[in-house]
């Protein structure tokens, strides 16, 4: 019988090719457009872990200042850190695998006649195992650099790009403002962060010559600190609060003048951020599925009253109500099942394509697809009893009337 009703829906179907395409259109749209819309959505939290994770592994920043919200910036009424704090984490607290500090300032940088603006930032080179950064050409700073702050500097490839084009700048001078430095490294290109800034666009100095010929004292507005393990991250936050309100003389009763940023909250914050305008873009877009539903219901509305006749033939002939009923319910279904079909292929080609255009990783949500393929099938089921139903309890006398 479900065989029967099944090949005869077919038939239906065919019979009217235009009307079953614009009735099946709503929950091609609705599957179509939940499935891109969750890809593009999970392309968009994998682009920003991977963009965070650039910034630096297990890493915790210690900031001068209390914390405040938006954009770090430095506090000027606090107290900076010194070189002395530096070596009392790196001495004194367990499980650190590196410190470095992290003084910056935005400076226009000059080769030749051509010009750029990048971050200088002064530190020493456990900044590049902090945040996993590497040169692909040259090297990283010596010990005779770092302690008696020579002008070397090690550039990105942004910057590489905007003064120097296809030549090779190893053992080149540019000047930083009026300061001149040689350049000994190029640092491997890390591209745009979670927050939208080009990290390559970046000249880092050895600490000791930013504070001497750039700032001009021995502060140090920030300090990078990489954890051994991400799960003891937690534990090393309370031993560097300690540490640094014991250092900064803090009463009990004090507030911090320091705070500590963690990149693995900033991550999770963020990743539960897109996540959830992924999940409310989808459903937005799933109310569409409802739409293709009622167009449903009024099609298969509309196919009763245009086989009245039929119906009344086939009943005062011995079928069943439920027989009646099982076929065009199984014709709502056969629509809306088919709809999900095309939406499904039609949405992954539509994902497929804006994650390429907008560079973000393809993830192929599975649980996604079966959900929207699932629900275009209860949509045929639930938008469709209702005709089915109306179908199955004509009187057989009336329908062989109907004109």
């Amino acid at each position: 019988m479900l065989s029967n009703a099944f090949i005869i829906a077919i038939k239906e179907i065919k019979r009217n090719m235009l009307r079953s395409f614009l009735t099946i259109l709503g929950i091609v749209i609705g599957v179509a457009s939940v499935i891109a819309m969750v890809m593009i959505g999970d392309g968009t939290t994998a682009n920003v872990k991977q963009s965070i994770s650039k910034l630096g592994t297990n890493m915790l920043t210690l900031r001068v200042g209390q914390e405040r919200r938006g954009p770090p910036r430095e506090d000027n009424s606090a107290k900076p850190f010194t070189q002395g704090d530096i070596n009392a984490i790196r001495n004194e607290l367990q499980n650190i695998k590196a410190v470095a500090s992290e003084n910056s300032s935005k400076m226009n940088i000059v080769y030749g006649n051509k010009s750029t603006t990048a971050s200088v930032i002064g530190t020493s080179n456990d900044y590049f195992t902090i945040k996993d950064w590497e040169t692909t050409d040259g090297r990283i700073f010596d010990e005779n650099e770092l302690n008696n702050g020579r002008s070397s500097c090690i550039i990105g490839t942004t910057v590489v790009k905007q003064l120097f084009a296809d030549e090779n700048p190893i053992g080149m001078n540019i000047r930083l403002k009026n300061l001149t430095c040689n350049i000994i490294g190029i640092l491997k290109s890390k591209g745009a962060a979670a927050f939208g800034n080009d990290q390559d666009e970046i000249v880092i100095v050895p600490l000791k010559m930013f504070q001497q010929k750039i700032k001009g004292d021995k502060d140090i507005s920030s300090i990078l600190i990489s954890i051994t393990d991400g799960d003891l991250i937690n534990n090393a936050k309370i031993e560097i609060t300690s540490l640094m309100q014991e250092r900064r003389n803090l009463r009990v009763e004090e507030a911090d003048n320091f705070h500590i940023r963690d990149m693995q909250e900033t991550l999770s914050t963020m990743t539960s951020t897109t996540q959830m305008l992924t999940y409310l873009l989808g459903s937005i877009a799933g109310i569409s599925l409802l739409v293709g539903g009622i167009g449903i219901m009024n099609i298969m509305l509309v196919s009763v009253t245009e086989r009245t006749r039929e119906i009344g033939t086939r009943l005062a002939i011995g079928a069943m109500e439920n027989e009646v009923l099982l076929q065009f319910l199984v014709e709502a279904i056969v629509l809306s099942t088919l709809g999900g079909a095309i939406g499904i292929v039609l949405g992954l080609s539509i994902g497929s394509l804006s994650v390429n255009i907008m560079d973000l990783p393809f993830i192929l949500n599975n649980k996604i697809i079966l959900i929207s393929f699932i629900f275009s099938t209860l949509i045929g089921v639930l938008f469709g009893y209702f005709p089915a139903r109306k179908a199955a309890r004509l009187n057989p006398i009336d329908a062989l009337r109907y004109e």
